[in-house]
């Protein structure tokens, strides 16, 4: 009898300090006060291609750049916690303590604002559900002989194969996936090109930095073959010839809030290798510790630290897309944070005929703002499955990929935009940008139409106060230029193109205080412009051609 208390006594005592061990702790500081790291070296914390995405659209440099303090961080190491990872957005670190008295003591530093337990080693007996993906048929697809496959609903509801077929597959454009593990996207056929052809840019594990991720969750797997996909008559991804990050950010078994710095910590990997898109078919609302639940108030686009975090990455030139959530038909029914996020782009799931997928969470966000955003197919969309077919998922977490993947070639063909133009190109392109609703948001995008609506707000952009008058316009078979100012004389050239950027004429012609340019009956209806290049430079003239 002494015998068995004593083990259950020496078993009680290491629980006890596996429990303490566990423990983890999100730690915020007041102010960076860094004098290690400023603004002017940037290349001591950021990657070219991260400063050159910046410098391309016109973002500065700021504080959010700027490394966590170090002593500050080696301040609280010395109360005994170890470091897990740090975010310079939120300015703060991730931490596990094993000591009783680790909070008391931290809050007792000068710099330190914010103390926050993350995770403990809770006991529980419930079988979670899948995080995000419902039940679907294990089956082999049967498929037609066509390039897509029965991928084609998926691309072909987008108008993705617009781009496609125009050679925009993402070439160039980084995409970073966050998620809960890539199992066997080393092994399995859906990804030999992305290995082959040097797609696969790099890992990082912010849960276990010595795991395989390769042997962790499927689910990761499974998103990034909705986008980087490449079986010929099987599946065709919306991005095949993107590069991808694959980063670990969710401790699959469990559901703790320190999953949320997690991301946070991964976003910002993301930003500083110079990631173009973040995929996040990840969100949060409901934890094993119930004591850090979040409520639909905290859904206004602005609270939740993960949410924050979104929008500092947006903020930083990043087109950030995250799945809306599968809550639909659940007690919470409403969107998941970071999907919230004023500057993300929420993507919910409708089947192949454009119907509002049964489980597809519901906006908006809980300040009004229009959420989800947009719409794409997640209710049997095509991937790879962890069994080794070609089969079908269903979930948010499918849908969202499928429009960064589309995102990602919508950029390629479009390079001169920013982040927010293409986030906006999407939503204005999509059948209920005039009625958006709280299920669909703006609906489902249509790519021909953003990739036009980015074109033509170049050309305009390119052509306002261009120094010439042109009668009539309306046209129908010629036009009259007149020179407003200093009359331009020699040689010219003028391009008529339209609004896709095509060039259905070009003249070359001797400069003159009034032109006549006839023979245009031929051009097709709608909006025309003239593109003028002289010794001058670069001039231009909206017209419309009429019938």
């Amino acid at each position: 009898m002494f015998k068995t208390v004593k083990i259950v006594f020496i078993f009680l005592m290491l629980f006890s300090t596996s429990v303490e061990a566990q423990t983890y702790y999100w730690i915020g500081f007041t102010d960076k006060a860094n004098f290690q790291y400023t603004i002017l070296n940037p290349t001591e914390y950021l990657s070219e291609r991260a400063i050159e995405r910046r410098q391309n659209q016109g973002i500065p440099i700021d504080e959010f750049d700027l490394p966590v303090n170090d002593n500050y961080i080696n301040e609280v190491l010395n109360l005994g916690a170890t470091y897990i990872h740090s975010s310079k957005w939120l300015n703060g670190i991730t931490v596990k303590a094993d000591s009783a008295d680790f909070e008391e003591k931290a809050s007792l530093l000068s710099f330190v604002n914010d103390i926050q337990v993350t995770k403990r080693n809770l006991i529980t007996t419930k079988s979670l559900k899948s995080k995000w993906e419902f039940n679907s048929s294990d089956n082999d697809l049967v498929i037609d002989s066509t390039y897509y496959g029965a991928s084609v609903y998926q691309v072909g509801q987008l108008n993705g194969q617009y781009l496609h077929n125009k050679n925009f597959r993402g070439q160039g454009k980084h995409i970073a996936v966050l998620d809960g593990g890539y199992y066997k996207t080393n092994e399995y056929t859906a990804f030999d090109s992305l290995w082959a052809n040097g797609q696969i840019l790099g890992t990082k594990d912010f849960v276990n930095p010595d795991s395989d991720i390769f042997q962790e969750s499927y689910h990761g797997m499974s998103v990034l073959s909705t986008m980087g996909g490449n079986i010929p008559g099987l599946l065709i991804g919306t991005a095949p010839k993107a590069s991808f990050w694959l980063i670990r950010s969710e401790d699959t078994p469990t559901e703790f809030l320190i999953e949320e710095d997690n991301w946070v910590a991964a976003a910002e990997y993301a930003d500083s290798v110079g990631a173009d898109i973040i995929n996040s078919s990840l969100g949060y609302y409901l934890f094993d510790d119930t004591t850090t639940n979040h409520n639909y108030a905290d859904m206004d686009g602005n609270t939740t630290r993960v949410t924050q975090a979104a929008n500092i990455a947006a903020s930083k030139g990043m087109v950030v897309v995250a799945s809306a959530g599968n809550e639909g038909n659940d007690q919470w029914k409403y969107i998941l944070a970071p999907s919230d996020g004023d500057d993300v782009i929420a993507v919910a799931a409708v089947d192949r005929l454009g119907d509002p997928a049964y489980f597809t969470s519901y906006g908006p966000a809980s300040d009004g703002g229009i959420k989800p955003n947009v719409a794409a197919i997640g209710q049997n969309t095509v991937l790879q499955k962890s069994n080794g077919l070609i089969s079908t998922g269903n979930g948010t977490s499918f849908s969202g990929p499928v429009i960064a993947g589309m995102a990602a070639c919508l950029w390629q063909a479009n390079p001169e935009a920013n982040a927010q133009q293409i986030k906006e190109a999407i939503e204005k392109s999509a059948h209920l940008y005039n009625s958006p609703d709280s299920l669909l948001g703006y609906g489902i995008p249509d790519f021909m139409v953003a990739d036009q609506i980015l074109k033509l707000s170049r050309i305009n952009s390119l052509y306002i106060n261009n120094g010439w008058t042109v009668f009539p316009n309306p046209f129908s078979n010629k036009v009259v230029l007149f020179q407003d100012g200093e009359i331009i004389f020699g040689e010219i050239e003028i391009e008529v193109i339209d609004i896709s950027g095509r060039v259905l004429t070009n003249r070359i012609v001797e400069s003159n205080s009034i032109m006549v340019l006839n023979g245009l009956s031929d051009l097709p209806s709608g909006i025309i412009f003239l593109k003028i290049k002289s010794e001058e430079g670069l001039q231009g003239i909206k017209l419309i051609k009429i019938d």
